[in-house]
């Protein structure tokens, strides 16, 4: 069935078009007019003054989802820009059927027909129809952008003026419409009046609201070393432990953000309170954004030597440890991502060993979750294992790593990964026999 087709019974030049097999004729006005192809109501085919609107860039700019299925080109499944038919009734973009041809096609590509006559038709109607039904969407779009940054520039006039609720009101409504209305922000020195807003003496009110802002907006190397003076590094702080779940979530981006600048100094995160507040903020279930935000923000934290003791001395590691069975993928690679960079350090080591459920935990993991998080999980059993081979060694055998360690060997896992896999293999089989060893493997069946 063709998908759209010219109909037969136009006249002198009559806008009209034949949708799908019912013989359902509309003439192009009335389409638009009456919505039946999702129109605003009138032919709007250009800008203000008569203007035409370019086709192109309208489809660029506008993200829709609900362009009508007449519109898109069956071969590149985009919207037409310049639509013609084939003697089969079909319509493609111009393009691409011609494309089509050049590669010795003499087929209808829905149909495969052979076609009797091989020119190609622009098809006007369908064009106009594209353009208006663009036009209408480009045009509100173009308005409702006009008004959010009008609205944005109002916003910002008024926070100089107003305090306390009024001001914390004013910032709400900004917050509303910043992701649409980023340039009037930075234009007109939005981000310098927010920044200055923050201090020792702003109630988490204002600050919260604040921070919602600066989160959605692109900073520069002078917006990220304002906030890091110590009042609003305190703040900030402060409203990590105490805020909303969005709030803590907006500050762990505001501190990610920060740390991206070359000038960042670790000093700034060897905070003990910044430091219980992010682990709070990952332990906490309910709320399983938190729990990818707080640990996206530990591992840039954890990428400064200078603070990994600090982690280590406040118990991030058993605490990690014992989140691991109930963390989404995502967030599990960064914890066990984590757990391997603190393991590094002798303080880290003795704290894996310590944990009970280290080396069951970490064990279920290895050829689970992904060649990153096998590595990951391998080097953590290593240092583990090397620390205290009999103690850890013997625990990891029981746990299945023997077992799991020769999946590995035998994967198309990297060589750097089955090479470490063959050392810990051969460091676990030492309290052994051979015999027992083996058993433990879970291969005598195989192997007899």
């Amino acid at each position: 069935m063709p998908m759209y087709e010219l109909s037969s019974c136009r006249k002198d030049g009559d806008a009209r078009f034949d949708l799908g097999r019912g013989g359902h004729v509309l003439d192009l006005d009335t389409a638009v007019k009456d919505g039946v192809l999702g129109g605003g109501g009138g032919v709007c085919g250009g800008g203000g003054g008569g203007e035409k609107l370019d086709l192109k860039k309208m489809i660029e700019e506008l993200d829709l989802s609900d362009v009508p299925s007449v519109f898109i080109c069956p071969i590149s499944l985009e919207p037409m820009q310049d639509p013609v038919t084939l003697c089969t009734g079909q319509t493609y973009e111009r393009s691409n059927i011609l494309k089509w041809f050049s590669l010795g096609h003499f087929t209808c590509p829905t149909t495969m027909q052979g076609l009797w006559d091989d020119s190609i038709t622009p098809n006007k109607t369908l064009y106009h129809l594209i353009h208006t039904w663009f036009s209408q969407r480009y045009l509100l779009m173009k308005k409702r952008s006009e008004d959010v940054q009008g609205m944005a520039s109002e916003l910002l006039e008024t926070l100089k003026k107003v305090k306390g609720q009024a001001r914390v009101q004013a910032l709400k409504d900004l917050q509303k419409v910043v992701a649409s209305a980023k340039k009037p922000v930075v234009d007109e020195r939005g981000i310098s009046l927010i920044l200055s807003l923050l201090g020792p003496f702003t109630s988490h009110a204002v600050g919260s609201e604040a921070i919602g802002i600066l989160v959605n907006l692109t900073l520069d190397s002078e917006s990220k070393s304002n906030l890091m003076q110590p009042a609003k590094i305190s703040l900030i702080v402060d409203m990590l432990n105490e805020g909303s779940i969005e709030t803590k979530i907006n500050c762990t981006r505001l501190i990610e953000m920060m740390m991206d600048e070359k000038d960042f100094r670790s000093e700034i995160v060897s905070s003990l309170s910044l430091l219980v507040g992010l682990l709070r903020l990952v332990k906490d279930k309910r709320h399983p954004n938190g729990t990818l935000a707080g640990l996206c923000l530990l591992k840039t934290i954890c990428s400064h030597k200078q603070v990994r003791n600090l982690v280590v001395s406040i118990g991030a590691v058993p605490q990690l440890v014992e989140l691991l069975p109930c963390l989404n993928r995502d967030c599990l690679e960064l914890a066990i991502f984590i757990l391997e960079v603190l393991s590094t350090l002798p303080e880290g080591k003795s704290a894996l060993k310590d944990c009970p459920n280290t080396i069951p935990y970490v064990v279920r993991l290895l050829m689970r979750v992904s060649e990153s998080c096998t590595q990951y999980a391998l080097s953590i059993l290593w240092a583990v294992c090397k620390l205290a081979p009999e103690e850890c060694a013997s625990l990891a055998v029981e746990a299945g790593l023997a077992a799991k360690l020769l999946l590995v060997i035998q994967s198309g896992c990297n060589p750097v990964l089955k090479q470490r896999s063959a050392e810990l293999l051969k460091l676990c089989s030492l309290n052994y026999t051979a015999t027992i060893f083996i058993s433990k493997c879970k291969l005598t069946r195989t192997i007899q």
